[in-house]
């Protein structure tokens, strides 16, 4: 029974209460798995374009940009960095003084190629009278840690990773964020402009909105651009209730409910709010300094291209439904469309007359449309490529994670086992349909595909409600293509140490 206190709070996180017994029910009954028809691999749902198909994706893309039509490049850069550093907080904390595990010497070895490496040294001269060299000569390794993290240091242990200090160049250090405003110039600028969009948590809003203004222009005159950044954040209406093991609202020790975020699915709100006809999606940590530029620009500029293609020939497909004037015979070369080109397949579809075939054709080219970026599996985590079952009974792409999948099913995990790729974050979505209307994304997930995790708070155990993932099932009801892309386009930064990676130095 929900207090009137209760119903104050969910009005003022605009969340109905059917939503929230919704959630509450969820807790109960579960999610299903998937019921999966197999991997996707080369010539079976991931596409692995040749040297001359590359060359044509990329001059398809030239030529839609030259069109003038509006794209958008979406940042999800939310939440701290906290995780990055995890291994250095330890370190802080412990009860030894000089570097003892693997990762700890590596990160001191190693500490004058991190691209913060000045601004720490002139921090710790200011705080300390000693740089990092001297301190760490000294043995006071702590020192150097705790400038790195807290609060009156760096207070890398609390940014958003957007605003840390990733690569090193002549000119100065760059943030990912600034690598970001690169790449929006140099693959997803028209009409003379780069249209970038940061999802970005209440608490460093106006810290990134500060640092954006400081460097936006400073981009916009190297690369002859004008620059339109935007900022959102991850609405609260998104937010999904905790449960107690018994299913019950977990309370808060003032009786109020706690509410936790919904996990990545929920930007697809955010998604949704923008005026685009393209838009680009990539992790925040996903960048390479200028010298390895080159590569990703290209295979953004590929799938890019593989996406407007496709669109292009679904969208003249509905104009021929709409006009009435087709044969059996165009229907079945829209059906292999369907199947081999969005790699949607509907089992029974020979049963169906002339007249169901249009109505399913229509609706399954009229969707929003997305091409994903699959790298070769080298043992990163990250979402693998499927063909899964929807809820119609067809099977399509999906990007599944392995939560989704029932590990008790020998042939699921055969299938799990065998996969040959993993998709990066590495998106590009078409958003509006064949008269230039925008899609209303949240029509298009599939809300059985949510999961539940155990947590704890102040020592209690409780259960976290995930939303659909915003690649996953947010975007289940959309058509989906593979494309394989070179590994080089993909590397992320878990923890600190990756930044000594080549692909970062």
């Amino acid at each position: 029974m929900l207090s009137e206190k209760d119903l104050q709070q969910l009005a003022s996180k605009g969340i109905t209460p059917e939503k929230l017994e919704q959630q509450l029910n969820e807790f109960k009954t579960g999610f299903p798995f998937l019921k999966l028809e197999g991997s996707a691999v080369i010539g079976k749902g991931i596409v692995a374009p040749s040297a001359d198909e590359v060359k044509t994706y990329v001059q398809a893309w030239d030529a839609y940009k030259a069109e003038g039509k509006k794209i958008v490049k979406f940042v999800p850069a939310s939440g701290a960095a906290s995780r990055m550093f995890k291994d250095m907080f330890a370190f802080a904390d412990a009860d030894y003084d000089v570097p003892t595990t693997d990762f700890e010497k590596k990160y001191f070895d190693n500490i004058e190629n991190f691209a913060f490496y000045d601004a720490l040294d002139v921090l710790l001269k200011e705080q300390k009278g000693k740089g990092v060299k001297e301190l760490i000569a000294e043995g006071d390794y702590k020192s150097v840690a705790k400038g790195m993290l807290a609060k009156d240091g760096l207070n890398y242990g609390q940014l958003p990773k957007g605003m840390l200090l990733f690569h090193k160049y002549e000119e100065g250090a760059r943030t990912p964020m600034e690598e970001h405003l690169v790449e929006g110039a140099l693959y997803a600028a028209s009409n003379g402009e780069a249209n970038v969009h940061f999802t970005v948590s209440g608490e460093h809003l106006d810290f990134f909105k500060q640092k954006v203004a400081d460097k936006a222009d400073y981009y916009a005159e190297k690369y002859g651009i004008k620059y339109d950044i935007s900022f959102s954040e991850q609405k609260s209406s998104t937010d999904t209730v905790a449960a107690n093991p018994d299913g019950t609202p977990f309370r808060n020790e003032d009786g109020s409910l706690l509410f936790r975020p919904g996990g990545h699915g929920a930007l697809i709100e955010n998604l949704n709010d923008i005026s685009a006809d393209i838009i680009f999606v990539k992790n925040i940590d996903n960048v390479v300094p200028d010298r390895l530029k080159p590569e990703t620009v290209e295979w953004k500029q590929v799938i890019a291209g593989v996406l407007v293609t496709l669109q292009k020939q679904a969208f003249e497909y509905l104009e021929l439904l709409d006009s009435g004037k087709y044969d059996h015979d165009k229907l079945i070369e829209i059906v292999k469309f369907v199947q081999n080109d969005l790699c949607c397949r509907k089992p029974d579809i020979k049963e169906l007359e002339d007249a169901d075939l249009v109505i399913y054709l229509r609706k399954k080219l009229n969707r929003p449309m997305r091409v994903a970026g699959m790298v070769k599996n080298v043992g990163e985590p990250g979402g693998g490529p499927f063909l899964a079952y929807n809820q119609d009974g067809t099977y399509s792409l999906q990007i599944l994670e392995s939560s989704q999948i029932d590990k008790k099913n020998e042939q699921y995990m055969k299938y799990f086992s065998e996969g040959t790729h993993f998709n990066p974050v590495d998106l590009v979505c078409a958003v509006k349909d064949y008269k230039g209307n925008a899609f209303n994304l949240p029509d298009y997930i599939d809300r059985t595909t949510g999961f539940i995790s155990s947590k704890s708070k102040n020592g209690k155990e409780l259960q976290a409600l995930e939303l659909p993932g915003l690649w996953n099932g947010a975007m289940s009801d959309w058509n989906t293509i593979f494309v394989e892309v070179p590994l080089g386009t993909f590397n992320p930064v878990k923890t600190v140490n990756d930044l000594l990676r080549d692909q970062h130095q």
